[in-house]
């Protein structure tokens, strides 16, 4: 019995199941149903999201003229999600698992040459006051971007800094807290430790162990109904909020070619490690209906260059540099809105030089039923330094249950 087919039985079996189960009534976007034991001592949300997406490519010739390329069509992404507490309500659970071919690719030895199904697998243990015990396999606490989910962004996809310098997820422990410095202002605190090397890995760890710690600021206080991790104005905040924080990461004896992300990098005699740094600067704003969000992001490590045991090169290289990020967008009263965002990332490809890339890109969506339903499409110019510029359609749908 193949893994698709046991989550499939699984989830049948659950279905069946909730009909022993009070049953809350439950809305659009809001689960397909939420189960609750009769005696209150567990709860379950199962709910399931996809998107259906089309790209078109384009690229300049030597004549100045956009030729097309290769277009897609896909399922993005395809989810099933599943949370609640376990025994009492400080301690809540997360399990996400993905689908789609493209939510599952990344299968290899080091995953035992299984599909990388499962995304979150997690506890979350409020065991005193302000404080939060994680444990499991989630996300990092990165960039924002990052950690804002890939079904609540304010257009088609993340932006190239992402794709270049986020961390992703990974398994280890997070300790979460957070403090009132004043009736408003609040100061949240973020420390983990993991594997380094990413999710569903099942043979490591082949290098050290990674670091990362996160403060955010909240000045004004909180962003309604957690805004502060999710792409536009939709609540329009009636008062202006504001999110700024600051997020280090240490990957001890990283041996992946951007931290615990990318390829690994062999040797002669198994890896090549090497102390990787990150780190990532991000702001969040909104006020009636507009949005912006910045981020920056720099990555650099002790040695770059990977080598065999006597100092050849291996021709793998960890990716150091830097991105920004910025992003706006302006919400309308009928749940349209239009956004724009300017992303450059300069990576130090110390063979051939810098390559730095630039990307403008100008965004519509519809918010049919906020995040849960709509409809988004963008268009991105991109240029790559020696390299042809680049003109990218996209258009996507998004509905959650």
């Amino acid at each position: 019995m193949n893994s698709a087919y046991r989550t499939m039985v699984l989830l049948l079996f659950l279905i069946q199941a909730s009909h022993a189960q009070e049953t809350a009534n439950t809305s659009f976007g809001k689960g397909i149903f939420n189960i609750v034991a009769k005696d209150s001592t567990w709860s379950m949300k199962i709910a399931t999201r996809m998107q259906i997406l089309s790209v078109f490519n384009y690229e300049k010739n030597t004549n100045g003229e956009f030729i097309n390329q290769p277009s897609d069509f896909a399922i993005r992404r395809a989810r099933l999600k599943f949370d609640g507490f376990a025994y009492s309500p400080k301690l809540e659970y997360k399990i996400e698992l993905g689908l789609s071919n493209q939510d599952i690719s990344g299968g290899s030895i080091y995953t035992g040459n299984a599909p990388r199904y499962i995304f979150d697998a997690v506890l979350m243990w409020n065991f005193y006051e302000n404080f939060e015990l994680w444990l499991g396999q989630t996300k990092l606490p990165g960039n924002i971007e990052r950690v804002i989910s890939s079904g609540n962004l304010q257009q088609v996809d993340r932006s190239l800094l992402n794709r270049s310098f986020n961390i992703d997820r990974d398994m280890g422990i997070q300790l979460r807290h957070k403090t009132n410095l004043s009736k408003k202002f609040l100061m949240r605190e973020i420390l983990a430790i993991s594997q380094g090397e990413g999710r569903n890995i099942t043979v490591g760890n082949f290098g050290g162990y990674q670091y990362t710690t996160r403060l955010e600021l909240l000045p004004f206080g909180t962003f309604e109904s957690g805004g502060d991790y999710s792409g536009a104005d939709l609540k329009r905040e009636e008062k202006a909020k504001l999110l700024l924080a600051v997020t280090y990461d240490f990957n001890n004896n990283a041996v992946k070619t951007r931290s615990n992300q990318g390829s690994y990098m062999l040797n002669d005699t198994g890896f090549f490690e090497t102390n990787i740094n990150s780190l990532f600067v991000d702001a969040m704003f909104k006020y009636q209906g507009f949005s912006f969000m910045g981020e920056y992001a720099l990555r650099n490590a002790d040695d770059a260059l990977a080598k065999n045991a006597d100092g050849t090169l291996t021709g793998d290289t960890v990716e150091v540099g830097s991105g920004l990020n910025l992003q706006s967008g302006y919400l309308f009263e009928n749940n349209w809105e239009v956004s724009g965002r300017y992303t450059n990332v300069t990576l130090d490809e110390i063979s051939i030089g810098e390559r730095i890339e630039n990307q403008y890109t100008v965004g519509l969506s519809k918010y049919i039923v906020g995040h849960k339903l709509k409809v988004q499409t963008d268009l991105s110019y991109l240029t790559i330094v020696n390299n042809p510029d680049e003109l990218m359609y996209r258009l996507q749908v998004d509905i959650h249950f």
